[in-house]
């Protein structure tokens, strides 16, 4: 009974927030649970870069006043032959795309 009155109280919470709190709390279970994003940045209809094993995108803020950046950033391993696997040699590496000119897509990992 119990866990059924904690459990209605959280639901009854996050019906309660705001679309960006709740957002925000999605992030934070997310970053606790981690994932296994892919982004993949095109050219036209060409791929020509993947990252691998990402675990969250972040969009930048400013320093001095909060605000959010046109531009995204994550860390993932650079999968430098196109090949969708996290091969010797390939290095996690820190990657940032822009709001306005970076074609990208950016989903979990299906393996």
């Amino acid at each position: 009974m119990f866990r059924k009155a904690v459990l209605g109280a959280l639901a009854f919470g996050l019906v309660a927030c705001t679309q960006e709190t709740q957002n925000e709390i999605g992030r934070a279970v997310q970053n606790w649970t981690g994932t296994d994003g892919v982004l993949e940045v095109y050219a036209g209809n060409t791929l020509v870069r993947r990252f691998l094993a990402i675990d969250k995108l972040t969009t930048a803020s400013g320093t001095k006043d909060g605000l959010p950046r046109p531009y995204r950033f994550g860390y993932g391993v650079l999968d430098e032959n196109l090949n969708g696997l996290s091969d010797s040699g390939e290095k996690r590496v820190y990657f940032e795309i822009s709001d306005y000119s970076t074609p990208y897509v950016f989903y979990e990992n299906p393996r």
